[in-house]
């Protein structure tokens, strides 16, 4: 592909991807590691990504970034900024993804809930080549090794990822496994084996000191965590995530759909006198029902597909939350959502274009409270709550 340098682009917003919006000739590139008002040198090719060769004249807000593989390692966007000015920034995106996908012009507040931007990660992915373990590079597969402790990591993660190093010097370690996935309670440590060219044996695991589930000490309840069961990974907003969420939610009935382990059940569980928990997952419906039996509380578990179980369902429920993964809720729940016609609906989402998409489709509804809950510092990801009445 043939390329050209460009001197002195005018750097004009972040965009939702990690990366600035800019113009050269007239034609929309994108550039990494820049921020709005700066002007760069970029590498320009036929693709609409761009490389940044230089930064020809900085922003007033540019800092130092606090770890020395920024930029070459994949894992962070935005080290580069304040904390508080990559926060105002994610709002910027956030309503913009309501413009541009859902075609919602929402001028309301959107509040923000933060907590320390570093050091907050209870679960990290790392890959592994030639007995060195790190993470890759910036749309690539090249690896970048860690060879010191990641910034973004909980102290107990990094204490594992150094751990896994010195393993990685044993010539017992299996060479087949290239991908792990390491979290963590602060005081023991889940080993997963996420890509292997065989399966791992049960050895491997015990000699790693892996706990077969993590026990996830919260408020209210305690969770058990199997290998395969998601849980929130920003160790400092867990409660205050659910705090927005719920808010004020209490009634008869309520759904908690893409429940998981019971993060949001438990306590919705305190909140009504009948929940229903829909999880499609073996693992997490398992693991939620050992932490509703141990928290002591009541609520109806439905291991099924979210639209499987909405399409079967009759009754109006008072309230419904749901917090699906990446994709979103997609036409067929928001279809069954708007047959069901609940009073109030709360949507929990890492993806602000599918949430805007979904949120578009039920035009039942208006947004009553939007709020940004920062769980990913440093990166372009981002969680919103939206709590949505019906109009």
């Amino acid at each position: 592909m043939e390329t050209s340098i460009v001197n002195d682009v005018a750097i004009e917003k972040w965009v939702y991807g990690g990366d600035a919006l800019a113009r050269v000739d007239g034609r929309v590139v994108l550039a990494p590691f820049v921020l709005p008002g700066e002007t760069a040198r970029l590498d320009v090719g036929e693709d609409i990504h761009a490389n940044l060769l230089e930064v020809t004249a900085a922003a007033e807000e540019r800092v130092a970034p606090p770890c020395p593989l920024f930029t070459r390692c994949g894992g962070c966007h935005y080290q580069h900024a304040p904390y508080d000015f990559q926060v105002a920034r994610k709002v910027e995106i956030l309503r913009e993804q309501f413009r541009r996908v859902g075609k919602i012009d929402y001028t309301g507040d959107i509040e923000t809930v933060t907590g320390p931007p570093l050091g907050y990660r209870n679960r990290a992915q790392l890959h592994i080549r030639d007995g060195q373990i790190g993470y890759l590079a910036p749309r690539s597969h090249t690896l970048v090794p860690v060879t010191d402790a990641c910034p973004l990591l909980s102290p107990r993660l990094n204490q594992a990822l150094a751990d896994i190093r010195t393993l990685l010097q044993d010539s017992r370690f299996p060479r087949f496994v290239h991908s792990l996935e390491l979290f963590t309670n602060e005081a023991d440590v889940q080993v997963n084996a996420i890509e292997a060219d065989r399966p791992v044996a049960k050895s491997f695991y015990e000699w790693t000191r892996s706990v077969v589930a993590v026990e996830y000490p919260t408020s209210f309840g305690t969770f058990r965590v199997s290998p395969r069961s998601f849980f929130q990974v920003n160790r400092f907003l867990i409660e205050p995530l659910v705090d927005a969420a719920l808010h004020d939610a209490a009634g008869k009935t309520a759904l908690d759909l893409y429940a998981g382990v019971g993060l949001f059940a438990l306590p919705l569980a305190r909140r009504f006198e009948n929940v229903i928990a829909v999880e499609s997952g073996v693992s997490a419906a398992r693991d939620l029902e050992v932490n509703a039996a141990r928290a002591e509380v009541e609520l109806k578990i439905e291991q099924a597909r979210v639209e499987d179980f909405l399409r079967e369902f009759k009754e109006t429920p008072d309230y419904v939350l749901a917090d699906p993964p990446r994709a979103g809720l997609g036409k067929s729940v928001t279809a069954q959502l708007e047959r069901l016609a609940p009073a109030r609906i709360t949507i929990v989402s890492c993806d602000p274009a599918t949430l805007a998409r979904d949120v578009a489709a039920l035009t039942s509804y208006k947004i009553e409270r939007m709020i940004l809950v920062d769980l990913f510092p440093q990166t372009y990801h981002l969680e919103t709550v939206v709590h949505l009445n019906r109009a």
